[in-house]
Order: structure tokens, then sequence, then C-alpha cells
């Protein structure tokens, strides 16, 4: 028998993407509960009892101040002794949109210095000046290295809705850090396969990054939604082309699963 693989959805004020993203780590096979970081806070809830968390997209509380800065400072100064055993424990950690923009600013991604809690990017406000809802093509880079992302080799389609998704490193040791560690996962591409620029790169993000994983490869932050696209009817053109396949979102989903069952078999 398989080991029964347990997933905690976290959520605040203003998340608005759990449900799907339980749904869609259910469709995968895995037990998942939907919990709120204050019951983590209070000790109701332990991070130790589950494999996977899952920080999804939203407004977590409003982004006041900035995006997804509430939630990380919560996740930094309430809860980092949980957080930093999760992931030293090898489990695996997925932030979608709003979620890529905590992990970020909590410190857990890019994680190319080796220093705990430093802050090495930001996501900032897209370059259109506007908020940014459309589909978008990923070409996958060191696919490999990500346990979410292993064996997806062809360029993904996946939906975007952000206003504050622009990518961008501390300064350009960090970028090239992440280029020589193999932790750029994903960049925003042309129909072509080829980079993009506006429409195709939505936020104008720094080199076309979509997504990045930590040095570990088990901590994964993209600004599209894989939530969004599980299903071949989710796709805009699905009647037109016919699409019956698995959709390209649940190859993240089914990954993160299938490797904890192996690990913890």
């Amino acid at each position: 028998m398989p080991t029964e693989v347990k997933v905690i959805v976290l959520r605040a004020a203003g998340t608005n993407c759990d449900y799907e993203t339980c749904y869609a780590f259910r469709r995968a096979g895995a037990a998942v509960e939907l919990v709120h970081v204050n019951q983590l806070i209070r000790g109701e809830k332990k991070l130790s009892s589950y494999q996977i968390l899952a920080i999804p997209g939203g407004f977590t509380y409003g982004d006041d101040i900035e995006a997804g800065k509430v939630l990380a400072n919560e996740l930094k100064y309430k809860l980092n002794d949980q957080l930093q055993e999760f992931i030293q424990r090898g489990k695996l950690v997925i932030g979608i949109c709003n979620g890529f923009q905590v992990l970020v600013k909590t410190g857990l991604l890019p994680a190319v210095t080796g220093a705990v809690d430093l802050q090495e990017a930001t996501l900032s406000g897209n370059d259109s000046g506007k908020f940014e809802d459309r589909w978008v093509y990923l070409q996958p880079f060191n696919a490999d290295k990500c346990v979410f992302t292993r064996r997806i080799k062809e360029t993904i389609y996946l939906p975007v809705a952000h206003a504050e998704g622009k990518f961008v490193p501390r300064d350009q040791t960090i970028l090239q850090k992440l280029k020589e560690r193999g932790q750029i996962i994903f960049r925003y591409a042309g129909p072509n396969g080829n980079a993009g620029e506006y429409p195709w790169n939505p936020n104008g993000s720094v080199d076309g990054i979509a997504g990045i994983c930590d040095p570990t490869g088990r901590v994964l932050g993209l600004m599209p939604h894989p939530e969004r696209h599980i299903d071949p009817v989710q796709h805009p053109r699905w009647t037109r082309e016919g699409l019956k396949v698995k959709s390209d979102g649940m190859l993240l989903f089914e990954n993160a699963v299938k490797y904890i069952e192996e690990e913890y078999h």
C-alpha cells in the first residue's frame, strides 16, 4: 500500500484559490486539509503532520504593504521553527501566485546564499501597470531538478492573474547564481517556445522568469496557476482543438504526490 500523502493548504484572510488547490491535490490522490494560518499559530494544527505545504493564490490581507508581505511576516516570525524543520526533513512546499510572493518575502526562495530569512528577490508591479489576466506559455528549464516539474520536457500552458508578478532579483549576483545552480524552472515564452515580450511575458519579469525552486528542488514558487488547468475543459481552446488528454497543471500535483509516496513508502 502506498503511503497516504497528507497535504496542508494554507489560507488566510484574502486567500481565494484554496479550494481549487485542494481539489487539484485530491485529484492527484492526496489527503488534503485546508488550514487557516491562525490554527498553526495557536498550535491547534502542526505543520509536522503533513508532507506537502501549499500556499495558494489570492490577495492575503489585501496585499497591504506589498503583495504577500503580511502572511510572509507571520510565517517568518511566528512559525519559522516549524517551517524550517518541515523543509529540513525533506518535505515539499509550493507557492502559487500570492504563495510565490509569500515564499520570496520569507526568504525561502530563492535561498541561493544559504542565509536564513534573507530576502534575495521580490515580485513587483507589472510593467503594464495593470492587473494581467491571461493564458501564457511556459518553457521548462532544469525541470528535472525540481520535484514538482520532473519529466516536463515541453512548453506548457497555464493562466496568470496578478498585478505584482514581475520577478526581480536583488542584484546580478543573485540572478547569476540562479542560472548557474539550475534554479530557474520556468520562463515565459511565445507560442513557438522562444523568449517573448509582452504579452507573452505578462509582467516584465527579469530574464522572463516565471518560476524558481530552492537549491534542494523541493520548494517551488511560480506565478502562473497550475490548479486552474487540471482538466481539458479549462483550456480556452479545448473545443476547437479537441483536447481530451491530461492537462498541464496536473503534472505538478501528480509529481509531488508520487515523490512523497516513493520517499515515505
